[in-house]
């Protein structure tokens, strides 16, 4: 207690100016003391801020971790998910592989934390709450042992300088105290220095905890990049496989390679069904459907089912699902590459020499638009003979469904390119139509895949009862094969005579000609 008062009464005279304070450490150790107090601080709150970025439970075994991370409950969702929706789901498959791709990053986090806590967060809050507490507690020590000393040695001289008897009979006793005291003071500078120089040389080994939090974040997401990369491809199969597919929209190579077909899907569906009931229907492809029915008919397309019995009622909607498969194909159907080639051909004057240059244009189409292309000319070739019924002659169906088979691959709405080019369409695709057994000699089975009930409306006959289908003699050499085309007097191109109103590309077009062998005089004019 009195040595308590004494630290009291030298420390006030100290504050006043009036006692002499003794100062034991050297610069370059308060300047350390200076340091301990913000590397304390930083370190506290380093820790508390990296402790909020973990998911896990700190302090618990690894498997009760990785049980309370997110991502396991994500992965076994998912897997849960899968298993319900089951093999005959793509989302199902889906689920599943991701699930697991999920369970191998939740193993990744809970090891990365597990690493972290262990390595970074226990050093740091060894540094903040016990190794830097305990010097300031030292030199807490230290000074209350140099203000013992201090009023140890004030009351020392006090008593020395005394003219009073009691007093300096008790010098000697008093000098005993204060040799004690410092005594004391130089054990306790000598062990607060020890420390405190050890603290600074071990700065260098604290600063190492955060390249070590980087390094171990950098070894976390390789890891799971890693498994992410691993897994991607497994999930790209999955859906690569996956043959129920968006069929509009979707190039056409892409979807006969995904659904392994020879005849894309919404083509071969539209025309089985238009053979069974819309032949004799007037205006096909020129009367708009009911664009509820239309949207129903290309989602049941788009989901490859053969259930379509309810639409072999309304062939407009069948009609206008072709046309906008054609319509929505990235590349149309006779291609951007051969356009220029295409156009042409439709521009040689000779009849005769402009079908041979269709002829050899429609040859070097690629393999899966040729054939798709034969498919659809050889319906609508079918399609024309019943034209004293449907209205839909040669020359009807190119000015209505040309601009869906070839347009130019140029800025803005299809309806532009097609106004831009439905003259040249025209002169090209009413040919082909005409001429189709010359074009694709080759017969035609129409339910290709076997999908589709045959039609059962009697067969119509031949338009063209005195054309020669072989190729002519020209495109056959000696020994069956030759590439040398030549012109074939035999076929010419009729003149044609229209003048009609349709709809290209949902747009109302006016189509009005004199008779002419080049089309050339063709006049379009949109009708709002």
């Amino acid at each position: 207690m009195k040595k308590q008062f004494n630290r009291m009464k030298q420390l006030a005279n100290q504050t006043v100016g009036r006692a002499e304070k003794t100062e034991v450490l050297s610069d370059d150790l308060l300047q350390i003391e200076r340091r301990l107090e913000l590397v304390r601080l930083v370190s506290h709150n380093t820790h508390k801020k990296l402790v909020s970025c973990l998911q896990g439970q700190l302090g618990t075994d690894t498997e009760k971790r990785h049980k309370k991370l997110p991502l396991t409950a994500l992965s076994q969702a998912m897997q849960e998910g899968g298993a319900q929706l089951g093999e005959e789901s793509l989302i199902g498959k889906m689920m599943d592989v991701c699930g697991e791709a999920e369970s191998k990053l939740a193993t990744e986090m809970m090891q990365h934390e597990v690493h972290i806590e262990r390595d970074i967060l226990d050093p740091l809050s060894q540094l903040a709450e016990v190794d830097i507490p305990n010097i300031l507690k030292q030199r807490k020590q230290l000074a209350k042992l140099v203000l013992d000393y201090d009023s140890a040695k004030t009351r020392w001289y006090q008593a020395a300088k005394s003219t009073n008897q009691a007093m300096a009979a008790k010098a000697d006793s008093l000098k005993d105290e204060v040799d004690e005291a410092h005594n004391k003071v130089e054990i306790c500078k000598d062990q607060l220095s020890a420390d405190m120089y050890s603290f600074a040389s071990k700065e260098g080994e604290y600063a190492r905890y955060y390249v070590m939090l980087l390094e171990a974040q950098a070894e976390y997401h390789r890891k799971s990049l890693a498994a992410l990369e691993a897994a991607i491809p497994t999930i790209q199969i999955q859906q690569d496989s996956w043959t129920e597919k968006p069929a509009f929209g979707t190039a056409l190579e892409e979807h006969l390679k995904r659904s392994n077909r020879e005849i894309a899907l919404p083509i071969e569906a539209c025309i089985m069904m238009l053979l069974e009931t819309g032949m004799k229907e007037e205006g096909l492809f020129r009367i708009a459907a009911g664009a509820s029915k239309l949207k129903k008919l290309k989602a049941a397309l788009d989901c490859s089912t053969s259930q379509l019995e309810e639409f072999y009622s309304d062939p407009h909607a069948v009609a206008g699902a072709l046309k906008s498969y054609l319509r929505e194909l990235p590349e149309p159907l006779m291609t951007f590459g051969l356009y220029d080639e295409w156009i042409q051909a439709s521009n040689v004057s000779d009849p005769d020499k402009r079908l041979q240059a269709l002829w050899v244009t429609c040859d070097h189409l690629p393999k899966t638009h040729r054939a798709n292309l034969r498919y659809l000319v050889k319906f609508l070739a079918k399609l024309a003979q019943d034209s004293e019924a449907n209205k839909m002659t040669p020359s009807n169906i190119a000015i209505v469904l040309g601009p869906n088979l070839l347009w130019q691959k140029t800025e803005g709405t299809l309806a532009e390119m097609a106004a831009a080019t439905s003259v040249h369409v025209v002169a090209i695709i009413e040919p082909i139509i005409q001429h189709a057994d010359w074009f694709f000699p080759e017969d035609v089975d129409f339910n290709v895949s076997g999908m589709f009930a045959m039609p059962t409306h009697p067969a119509t006959q031949d338009p063209e009862p005195s054309l020669d289908r072989k190729r002519p003699g020209s495109l056959v050499g000696q020994d069956g094969d030759s590439h040398t085309p030549r012109k074939d007097r035999y076929l010419s191109r009729p003149n044609l005579t229209v003048s009609a109103h349709y709809v290209v590309a949902d747009e109302s077009i006016t189509v009005t000609e004199t008779p002419t062998e080049d089309l050339t005089s063709l006049d379009f004019k949109a009708v709002p």
